[in-house]
């Protein structure tokens, strides 16, 4: 009679090798209310935790006589300076939060079919373990980030009004409601679209090589990161945490990088929505800065939009991934 020896809990679980089952549990794909929810939390986390950086932006771009310094100097002369750095929290958040939600779901949605059809180019095979999205050829990558990024702004543009009057000087609106009321008086209900022409032009081009950007430098850090993950007695802890930092690293390098080529449509925006009867449109807004101001108006706020760019990407893509990636294992 043959002896059976049972082997311990603990070695089990030391031996234990996935089962088909597991690995397919483990790369389930998320579905749209994932990348909804996850977007709007790293939306909201990155715009409140950035917003002073978004508010001297907006301060600096609002005028050419502006600058950090008469900025920060006319900031500290307030009764309380966090709560003047913080100015135009809400509409920042709300515009942010359901914009990286809207973005996130619309351009995962293109992805995916585009990677189901091959319409915008062969799909690639994953060369890394940092990426919890769609395998796509630069073109698709390139093309969906732009077209997702021009819908979301535009459904969103009048909370983009709102928030960069709330950040400017040239207004003191209490509250949402009184901003919104203000600019339907003023201007109509196109007020509530001013800008989205340079909008338009600053963000399809932005998104677009932004997340062309994003996943080719995933894939080269990516690719040097992955010898690391082959050792060690934790391979799986220390392949998220490379993870991370491998998107972290990428989306900063890629937000900064996309920021210098957008930024005088970044300019011109800021200018025609805080004084359209100023700016009627983006030629007349960028011949007017450009022939009274120079040409040098069209980068200001250059540094703070790149600081800003970077610091927010890198926060909203690595918390959108981990969380995607934790909804496509549960």
């Amino acid at each position: 009679m043959g002896v059976t020896i049972a082997t311990p809990p603990a070695q089990q679980d030391e031996i234990a090798i996935p089962t088909p089952a597991n690995s397919q549990r483990a790369s389930r794909p998320a579905n749209s209310a994932h990348h909804f929810v996850s977007g709007l939390g790293s939306g909201v986390a990155s715009a409140v935790i950035l917003q002073p950086l978004d508010l001297l932006k907006t301060r600096v771009q609002q005028s050419g006589n502006s600058s950090l310094a008469a900025t920060l100097g006319e900031l500290r002369q307030s009764s309380s300076l966090v709560q003047a750095l913080w100015r135009g929290t809400v509409p920042s958040a709300l515009r942010t939060g359901f914009g990286s939600a809207l973005y996130f779901t619309s351009l995962n949605a293109i992805r995916q079919h585009a990677q189901r059809t091959g319409i915008l180019g062969r799909r690639l095979q994953p060369q890394n373990g940092s990426s919890a999205l769609p395998s796509l050829s630069n073109s698709a990558n390139l093309v969906s980030g732009a077209v997702a990024r021009t819908f979301a702004g535009f459904v969103l543009m009048p909370l983009t009004v709102i928030k960069v009057r709330f950040e400017s000087s040239l207004y003191s609106y209490p509250t949402l409601l009184t901003a919104a009321a203000d600019i339907r008086r003023a201007n109509g209900w196109r007020g509530f679209f001013s800008g989205f022409g340079a909008t338009a032009l600053r963000d399809a081009p932005y998104a677009g090589m932004y997340v062309l950007f994003y996943e080719m430098l995933k894939k080269r850090l990516g690719s040097l990161a992955a010898p690391a993950t082959s050792t060690g007695n934790t391979p799986g802890k220390m392949q998220a945490t490379l993870a991370s930092s491998v998107n972290f690293t990428s989306a900063m390098l890629a937000g900064g990088a996309c920021s210098v080529v957008s930024n005088p449509f970044d300019a011109v925006k800021t200018r025609i929505q805080l004084q359209p009867q100023l700016y009627r449109n983006i030629w007349h807004a960028c011949y007017k800065m450009v022939t009274h101001e120079g040409a040098r108006s069209l980068w200001d706020g250059l540094a703070l939009r790149m600081s800003r760019k970077a610091l927010s990407s890198a926060l909203a893509w690595t918390v959108y991934e981990e969380l995607i990636r934790r909804a496509g294992t549960m």
